[in-house]
C-alpha cells in the first residue's frame, strides 16, 4: 500500500512539473511576443500616429514615445499638436476580442496634462479643426474616461481687438459606467476646474458630478459655481447688468437636475454678492433697458439672491424666449417678496424721482 501511494505521488508529480513546464513555455512565448511588439510600435507607431494626425488635423504633429505595457495598455508621451494641443501622457487599453469583431471597445482612456490652446477670431471662427471623415467609421465603445490636471487657454478678438483671455485650470474629469449590476446603463461623471484671468490669478471655480442614464433618460446632476469674479468678463456683460461700471461682483450659485423617463427639472439657487461700483459713475436711470435693475433687486448689503425653476426635457432641453422672461419674472418678483418692505419702497421711490428728475430736463430741452 505504501509503495502504490509513493508511485501516486511520483505520478502526481511529474504531472505538475509537466504542467508547470507547460505554463513557463507559455508565460515565456507572451512574454516575448510582447517584447517584440513593444520594440515594433516603439519604432512604427508614432511616425504612424503622426501622420495621421497631421492628415486630419491638419496641424505639424509630433509624438515622442508610443510603449506597451501588462497586461495590454498602449502608452503615448509627449504628444504635440501644432499650436493647437499639448498632451503629457496618454494610454489606454483596447479589447483584444471586441477587435475581431471589427468593433473598437476602449477600457480606461487617460489623458495626462493636456494643454489645449483655443482662438476665436475677429469674425467669430474657432481655430478648432474639423477631422476628415473617409467612409463609415467603426463602432466605438468607451467603458471609462480620466482627465488629469488639463489646462485650456482661451483668446477671444471677437471681443476685443488684444483678443480676452482666460483660462480653464486645473481641469479634471472622470466618467465611467457602474460596474455592478452589470446590466445597469448608469454612468458616473465628475468635473471641476479653476477659473484663472489673462495674469494667471484664480477668480472661481466649477464643478459638476451626477449620474446618467441616457437610454431611461434619467438624470442626477449638481453644478456649483463658487467665487466667480464676474468683473472678469464685463467684456461679454457690458452693461447689461448695470449702467455704472460694476468695481466688484461675486457669483455663487448651484444648479441641481433631476430627470426621470425625461421629464428635466434645473432649480437654481443663484447668488450675487459684494456688488459695488467704480466711483464717480453716473446713476441716471437708461428708460429703455433699465439698466439700474441690479439697485432694486439688491439687498442693504449688496447681494441679489435669485432661484429659478426650470422644467424641460432632458433629450432637448429647449426654452423659448416666453419661458425664459416668466422664469426670470417669478424669480425676480420671490425676491421682491421677501426684501424688507420699508426697503423697498425706499428704492421704488428713489427710480420715480430718477424719471421724474429725467422728465424735467427732456422738458427744459423742448421749451
Amino acid at each position: 500500500m505504501g509503495e502504490a501511494n509513493q508511485s501516486a505521488v511520483a505520478a502526481l508529480s511529474e504531472k505538475m512539473k509537466k504542467k508547470t513546464k507547460i505554463i513557463l513555455w507559455i508565460v515565456g512565448i507572451f512574454l516575448a511576443v510582447f517584447l517584440i511588439l513593444n520594440i515594433l510600435i516603439g519604432v512604427l507607431a508614432p511616425r504612424m500616429i503622426e501622420q495621421q494626425i497631421q492628415q486630419n488635423l491638419k496641424f505639424k504633429t509630433s509624438l515622442k514615445k508610443v510603449s506597451l505595457s501588462l497586461p495590454f495598455t498602449i502608452n503615448l508621451e509627449k504628444l504635440e499638436i501644432g499650436s493647437l494641443a499639448s498632451i503629457k501622457k496618454i494610454s489606454f487599453s483596447p479589447n483584444l476580442v471586441a477587435l475581431l469583431f471589427g468593433k473598437i471597445v476602449i477600457h480606461g482612456l487617460n489623458i495626462i496634462e493636456p494643454v489645449i490652446n483655443i482662438e476665436q477670431s475677429a469674425d467669430g471662427k474657432l481655430n478648432l479643426p474639423l477631422p476628415e471623415q473617409k467612409g463609415k467609421a467603426p463602432a466605438a465603445y468607451l467603458t471609462s474616461f480620466n482627465l488629469h490636471n488639463g489646462r485650456i487657454n482661451f483668446t477671444d478678438k471677437k471681443v476685443t481687438r488684444e483678443g480676452f483671455k482666460m483660462t480653464i485650470d486645473k481641469l479634471n474629469m472622470k466618467i465611467a459606467k457602474v460596474a455592478f449590476p452589470i446590466t445597469s446603463l448608469e454612468t458616473n461623471f465628475k468635473v471641476s476646474a479653476q477659473l484663472l484671468n489673462k495674469a494667471a490669478k484664480p477668480f472661481g471655480e466649477i464643478t459638476l458630478g451626477g449620474w446618467l442614464d441616457y437610454l431611461a433618460r434619467d438624470l442626477d446632476a449638481e453644478l456649483e459655481v463658487k467665487g466667480v469674479d464676474l468683473t472678469e468678463l464685463s467684456v461679454y456683460y457690458g452693461n447689461f447688468l448695470s449702467s455704472r461700471k460694476l468695481a466688484s461682483a461675486r457669483l455663487d450659485s448651484v444648479s441641481i437636475a433631476k430627470a426621470r423617463h425625461n421629464a428635466l427639472n434645473i432649480t437654481t439657487q443663484f447668488n450675487l454678492s459684494n456688488l459695488t461700483y467704480a466711483p464717480g459713475q453716473s446713476q441716471q436711470l437708461d428708460l429703455n433697458t433699465m439698466k439700474n435693475a441690479l439697485d432694486l433687486f439688491t439687498d442693504s448689503q449688496g447681494n441679489l439672491r435669485l432661484e429659478f425653476d426650470i422644467n424641460t426635457q432632458l433629450d432637448n432641453p429647449a426654452l423659448s424666449q416666453e419661458d425664459v422672461q416668466n422664469i426670470i419674472l417669478k424669480a425676480a418678483v420671490k425676491n421682491l417678496s421677501n426684501q424688507p418692505p420699508q426697503q423697498l419702497i425706499d428704492k421704488v421711490t428713489k427710480v420715480i424721482d430718477q424719471y421724474e428728475g429725467l422728465g424735467k430736463e427732456l422738458k427744459a430741452i423742448f421749451d
